[in-house]
């Protein structure tokens, strides 16, 4: 049971770099060589698998915090009808709500591994 809870600090950092997986392949096959930019956004990740850092761990927890709850407040007033969307963006909030869900839970898992001090 010790080597599940060793590894599951890693899981946050997993996923991001599984969702820039996926990204960099839908785009890829549409945009072709334009859409490498998109590798750097897997760096951070990678960096606190091979050597972690609690600022940057913290930093990284904090930042998609914010990204994800901004993306929370676009489901709500989609919900109370305060901002009127279009037919496209209604399907992209669609879609992408289980994402943004679990970007919010791994962001916090992250913020809580570097209160919790775990490296």
């Amino acid at each position: 049971m010790h080597t599940v809870s060793k590894f599951t600090k890693f899981i946050p950092y997993l996923y991001f770099l599984s969702v820039i997986a996926y990204w960099f392949t839908t785009l890829n096959r549409l945009e072709g060589i334009s859409a490498y930019p998109i590798l750097l956004f897997g760096i951070p990740f990678l960096w606190q698998l091979i050597k972690p850092s609690r600022q940057l761990n913290f930093s990284l927890g904090i930042v998609f915090v914010c990204l994800s709850s901004y993306l929370i407040f676009a489901y709500l007033f989609d919900i109370l009808n305060i901002i009127h969307w279009s037919e496209s963006s209604k399907k992209i909030l669609f879609y992408g709500g289980l994402l943004v869900v679990g970007n919010f839970v791994m962001s916090l898992w992250m913020v809580r591994n570097s209160i919790k001090k775990q490296f």
